[in-house]
């Protein structure tokens, strides 16, 4: 099995993209979304996630010759809210969007049009109250169709998916600063006695 660095990052982006696709037709169907310049629930200091879905993250400030500044960053950095995410204003925290919106965690992606099953066996759409509320009448739509007919995507599931990539990466759940900060070291730890990616940029 190739265990590389490229090929656990590329497999990673295959099941974001499959997931994209899924949530596009998801939206599609049950007319919910985000509002514009929303940023809630990046602005939530607890968000846990894996290192392994920030791992295509990692790997592309790599890339870019920045791992170690980014690092150094990270192990500064005393707030407990998203390290990518950039608030409007202080005075306005919770307006603002992702620094680097493409490479977001698995997390970000389900959050709002994913489900998870409560104890009673029923698909619930995990969203925030602004979608709950602002969008009431699709968001119970929605919920009746996704327990009938509609597919959507599932947290558990894809979760799976991504633990089946790098079994240790995957099942590791940390505050997301943290699971950023392990996902750089891996790539950095990787490539300490290998041959750096052709397209490694050299800072000068």
């Amino acid at each position: 099995m190739d265990n590389s660095i490229e090929n656990r990052v590329r497999l990673v982006e295959t099941l974001f993209q499959n997931l994209d696709v899924e949530i596009i037709e998801f939206q599609k169907e049950t007319k919910l979304g985000c509002i514009a310049g929303c940023g809630k629930c990046c602005s939530t200091p607890e968000i846990d996630a894996s290192p392994l879905e920030f791992l295509p993250w990692a790997f592309h400030v790599f890339l870019n010759g920045q791992a170690e500044e980014t690092l150094i960053e990270l192990e500064q950095n005393t707030t407990a809210t998203c390290f990518l995410y950039r608030p409007k204003s202080l005075a306005e925290f919770t307006s603002g969007n992702c620094s680097t919106y493409q490479y977001r965690g698995l997390i970000c992606r389900l959050f709002g049009f994913g489900a998870t099953t409560d104890k009673y066996g029923k698909l619930r759409i995990a969203t925030c109250n602004i979608i709950k509320e602002g969008q009431s009448t699709n968001f119970e739509n929605a919920t009746t169709a996704i327990n009938t007919n509609l597919s959507v995507p599932i947290f558990t599931e894809y979760y799976m998916q991504l633990s089946q990539i790098d079994f240790k990466l995957g099942n590791i759940f940390l505050p997301v600063n943290k699971a950023m900060k392990a996902a750089l070291e891996e790539v950095l730890q990787y490539y300490a006695y290998r041959d750096l990616p052709e397209n490694y940029k050299k800072l000068p």
